[in-house]
């Protein structure tokens, strides 16, 4: 069989499951080609995306101008190291420094690259600033979280899949409830060795855990309080997933340290970025820290033309009133009924949780009958769907999604 010659979904799937690590257990449906709100199997069949690659293609599938970006950059330059300055990079980090509102960038290719990178960034900065001992110094983190699969992150993870069998682990974390300001305070308060409090200002991964109101205002301060530097990893909730640009304005949260990923790129090329201010980001200095992808010329144009998309076409705002309409209709069917018992979310990062166990089928089997209706989402977590669509939707599509969703869920009502 030659490379690229045509592949049915049951051909597709046996090559992955002979050929590749079975490290994913993904929905079995074999897509070909996307565009906007919409992606194709191979057979043809047509689907809405209500996952968008766990929210890196929050401008819709191949977005023409940012398609455009990286094409005409491959056709230039494509990748020079860091042994040599290239003409793109600066304009990168100077567009997206005054976008985000901080002193630096530093660039990276993937959200946990971009995770560890900030742990380093954390750690260095409380030796030489902060004056901790060295070794000594240790950064808070919450239950449940997801920072991704290095050692180094599993480490401070309680998800058992990520963890068994994956040791030994990385020391200098302390684990505290998500969304307990007193469990911070404490810490703060007994441990004069803490650097950083590094937290999803949403727990996606989680299944959308939106910590309570002024959680993010309060958590902030106590750090301030206590010479502590506040990680916000948005990964996943930044670039207008969640009705703002990144999911801290919500409570007009500036982090000391800010995380991104995934949508950075609009999905088309791995980009990553850790952003901070010069008297933390100066901590760094050359030898210390690198990557050979890391700001190459084509992330670099990628991302100045994914981010303008984001505010030309308004996308924050779109996310915040389709979610908001997504929340009603979704809670109106609630109401009577037996299979969900709530919705929850922010803009167009939502979840509903499936009436059962977490280690029943039945999320599992929502979600294939709903393939089988023509929108695609996964489970997390058992019994939780989470629905995070790409951004450029319209109204009259994500009525027409709510309507395949909740005809859907009324064939699994008891």
């Amino acid at each position: 069989m030659a490379v690229l010659d045509q592949l049915t979904s049951q051909d597709a799937i046996a090559l992955e499951d002979k050929y590749g690590a079975h490290n994913y257990h993904p929905l079995p449906v074999v897509l070909n080609k996307g565009e906007g709100v919409y992606v194709w199997d191979v057979e043809g069949k047509k689907y809405y995306d209500f996952l968008s690659a766990y929210s890196a293609v929050n401008q819709g599938h191949c977005h023409p101008k940012i398609v455009g970006a990286m094409v005409n950059q491959a056709n230039t330059l494509t990748l020079t190291s860091r042994a040599f300055y290239n003409d793109m990079l600066g304009r990168y980090e100077k567009f997206a420094t005054e976008y985000f509102g901080f002193d630096k960038l530093l660039p990276m290719n993937t959200g946990a690259e971009a995770v560890e990178t900030a742990i380093k960034l954390c750690r260095k900065w409380a030796y030489e600033k902060k004056r901790i001992n060295e070794n000594d110094a240790q950064i808070v983190v919450c239950e449940n979280n997801f920072h991704g699969r290095t050692t180094t992150i599993i480490s401070f993870s309680n998800d058992p899949d990520a963890r068994k069998n994956f040791g030994p682990y990385t020391d200098g974390f302390i684990k505290i409830e998500y969304d307990n300001i007193e469990a911070l305070k404490t810490v703060l308060e007994s441990n004069n060795n803490i650097a950083g409090f590094m937290v999803e200002p949403i727990q996606g991964e989680a299944g959308v855990y939106v910590p309570s109101e002024g959680y993010l205002t309060k958590a902030k301060a106590l750090c301030e309080a206590h010479n502590v530097l506040f990680i916000a990893d948005e990964v996943q909730t930044g670039i207008a997933r969640t009705g703002k640009l990144l999911a801290v304005d919500h409570e007009n949260v500036n982090p000391d340290i800010l995380i991104l990923g995934k949508a950075i790129s609009g999905g088309v090329y791995p980009v990553s970025a850790v952003l901070a201010n010069d008297a933390i980001m100066n901590v760094i200095k050359p030898g210390q820290h690198g990557s050979t992808f890391g700001g190459n010329p084509i992330a670099a144009a990628v991302a100045m033309a994914a981010l303008e998309v984001v505010k030309e076409e308004a996308l924050a705002q779109n996310a915040e009133q389709l979610g908001i309409l997504f929340r009603k209709e979704i809670n109106t069917y609630i109401e009577t009924s037996t299979i969900v018992s709530l919705v929850r979310g922010k803009g167009l990062l939502n979840a509903i949780v499936i009436n059962d166990t977490e280690d029943s089928s039945t999320a599992w089997d929502i979600c294939m009958a709903l393939k089988e209706n023509g929108l695609l989402a996964k489970p997390t977590h058992g019994n939780i769907i989470r629905f995070a669509p790409p951004l450029v939707m319209n109204e009259e599509q994500l009525l027409d999604c709510v309507n395949i969703i909740t005809k859907t869920l009324k064939d699994f009502e008891k």
